[in-house]
């Protein structure tokens, strides 16, 4: 195989199930499957600094395409974006399909959510005019209501897409809200079947044409929100095309997911990997790994510890809490990430983020708050790769069951 070879292999599989440990080999590295991308949004991760994001076993990250076309020609004449992020890692960018969506019609993200989301998410979808408005050419989208329409279009998000140089990179996709009923799905779902084939023809264009350049493995997107039939079309679509590997993402009940990944893994090519859009929460890994997912991404792990929420094998905890004033243990019991491993306790922690004598001057107090948030960081990014890790090796020792029941038992309590 040579360095610029893009290949995923099969190691294990879980008995009577649709997952499987592997490996996916990238020109900026390998990544060991199941496994965590890690969301930097602008080709960095917020409070992780590459030593860091190193120690904790972080193996690739993922990063938000549309922000990044902004820069796209910097990125580019620094050698792409594992070299431009300074973490020298297997990178992933999204299409920019989602964020031309969101800012058109004002929703927020919409992947599992529970039955309160879903009418928030309604809600603003009835009582919004949307700024985007989508046609066969691509999506015409308004930053607000006074600024003027711009065109995004499946060839546009390969162009900046191949400038930024993330190893895997997604064909732009329409994504339906949870208020938008059965039709405009099937009509959205057939587009983003038309706008794969467009992705696909310029991926191979610009790849001809950039010579000398690393191989970037193209992935199509899933979408069909909750109905059986649109996902298996999807899928035997998709899958029936010359992508490299899936992204499943879209709008549903988080009870559905199990059902959903099994409708689009049980028919997409086994070969190819699978990538679960915006997911973190222990429980949805194990669904996903157990059906067929390969790599997952969320922002959760660091914008939850930016707002004082840590994880723990006994569930999460808010550090802001009081009851933690006092508290001499460890962040999580056994953890082994540098945070923990420098013995920094919850009720450390907790006086960093919190001036609670009244003590500190407003420049200690801030720079103590950014101390404590990158602990926190390293701990919630640690916690989350880690755990991908362990069910990777529960895979590899026929073990993923028990383990999955014995670890979810005790994290939800």
């Amino acid at each position: 195989m040579e360095d610029n070879d893009f290949s995923f292999q099969i190691q294990e599989r879980i008995p009577d199930a649709l997952g499987r440990a592997g490996t996916i080999h990238t020109p900026n590295g390998t990544i060991s499957t199941p496994a965590f991308m890690v969301v930097g949004t602008y080709g960095e991760v917020k409070f992780l600094s590459s030593k860091q994001f190193h120690e904790i076993g972080a193996e690739g990250m993922i990063s938000n395409g549309f922000h990044l076309s902004k820069i796209a020609d910097e990125i580019e004449q620094s050698g792409g974006l594992a070299k431009y992020s300074a973490y020298n890692c297997p990178t992933i960018t999204d299409s920019g399909g989602f964020q031309v969506m969101s800012l058109g019609s004002g929703l927020g993200k919409v992947v599992s959510m529970d039955k309160r989301d879903i009418a928030r998410e309604q809600h603003k979808t009835k009582s919004k005019n949307r700024l985007a408005r989508v046609s066969e050419d691509g999506v015409y989208f308004k930053k607000n209501e006074d600024s003027e329409e711009q065109l995004f279009t499946p060839e546009y998000s390969m162009e900046f897409q191949h400038k930024i140089g993330a190893d895997i990179i997604m064909a732009f996709d329409e994504l339906t809200s949870i208020g938008d009923n059965r039709q405009y799905n099937e009509q959205a779902l057939d587009r983003t079947y038309r706008w794969g084939i467009r992705c696909l023809n310029h991926h191979k264009k610009l790849t001809e044409e950039r010579v000398g350049k690393n191989y970037q493995a193209l992935y199509g997107v899933l979408q069909g929100a909750h109905y059986q039939d649109l996902r298996e079309k999807a899928a035997k679509d998709l899958g029936a095309m010359d992508f490299d590997g899936y992204g499943l993402g879209g709008a549903f009940e988080k009870e559905q997911l199990p059902d959903i990944l099994l409708w689009c893994n049980r028919i997409l090519p086994e070969n190819k990997p699978r990538h679960l859009l915006g997911l973190s929460k222990p429980d949805d890994i194990f669904v996903g790994v157990e059906n067929g997912c390969d790599t997952f991404d969320c922002v959760a792990p660091t914008r939850e510890a930016r707002h004082g929420k840590i994880y723990t094998v006994d569930g999460d905890i808010n550090i802001r809490n009081a009851k933690f004033k006092n508290d001499p243990n460890p962040l999580s019991e056994g953890c082994q990430c540098p945070t923990c491993k420098s013995n920094y306790t919850r009720e450390e922690i907790r006086k960093l983020l919190r001036d609670t004598n009244g003590t500190k001057t407003e420049k200690q107090a801030l720079n103590d708050k950014k101390i404590a948030i990158e602990l926190m960081t390293v701990h919630n990014v640690y916690f989350i790769v880690n755990l991908t890790k362990e069910i990777r090796q529960s895979i590899i020792e026929n073990n993923f069951h028990n383990f999955r029941d014995k670890w979810l038992k005790r994290y939800y309590g």
